[in-house]
């Protein structure tokens, strides 16, 4: 019975391995693998070339410093040398230029946002430019354009402030402050303001000081 199951195959086979059966195979099958794994590697990514991306992906949302830039690089762990590199390579071709950037965020901030020189220059500190460069973007924006930005604000908020008369001039004073202008140019704006709005406001606006009060926040500025 035993041997008619041997000669059938259909119980237990006590033969030998064929040579290069089996274990043989396998290690073939093993080798083959460690190739497929070593050919479908990737290789590491060149440095440079990462940080040209993020170079590029910054760029992407709006125009940056190269301070800004040079932040993003090493929040992502891109080395020194190798950011100086591109970064220098970028301000060679133009694709960096704080100077431009500096016209460009002065002119926008003060046309859509309001703000003054004091506030646009703390900006663009803040975002690295240099005081030079900032100073002569800056320049552009001279008194009468200030002046007239700020009367225009005031004008525009006029028209939906509620309360007595002294409480919404000093809250109109207070908002163009915060928006960086000296307090000479924000009483004189807010005061012209009122006194074109009625008669009776106009009245009221006679009585404001302005020369007084400008003296009072100077020395309330003063340590």
């Amino acid at each position: 019975m035993a041997s008619r199951r041997a000669r059938t195959g259909r119980g237990w086979d006590a033969s030998p391995p064929r040579a290069g059966d089996g274990g043989l195979r396998r290690g073939r099958r093993g080798r083959s693998a460690d190739t497929d794994t070593d050919a479908g590697a990737t290789p590491p990514r060149d440095e440079a070339e990462v940080a040209r991306e993020i170079c590029l992906r910054q760029l992407a949302v709006r125009p940056r410093t190269r301070a800004e830039l040079a932040g993003a690089l090493a929040k992502r762990g891109i080395s020194e040398e190798t950011a100086a590199t591109v970064l220098d390579r970028y301000d060679e071709v133009g694709i960096i230029d704080d100077a431009a950037f500096a016209r460009a965020w002065v002119s926008s901030r003060h046309t859509g946002r309001g703000l003054a020189r004091r506030a646009l220059a703390t900006e663009l500190r803040q975002r690295g430019v240099d005081g030079d460069v900032a100073k002569a973007a800056l320049g552009e924006l001279d008194d009468e354009t200030e002046a007239e930005t700020a009367r225009a604000l005031a004008e525009r908020k006029l028209r939906s402030a509620r309360g007595e008369p002294d409480a919404v001039f000093r809250r109109l004073v207070g908002m163009l402050a915060r928006k960086g202008y000296p307090p000479g140019v924000a009483i004189r704006a807010v005061k012209d303001a009122i006194a074109a709005q009625s008669a009776e406001a106009a009245e009221f606006a006679e009585q404001i000081d302005a020369d007084a009060l400008v003296d009072a926040e100077a020395d309330l500025d003063r340590p």
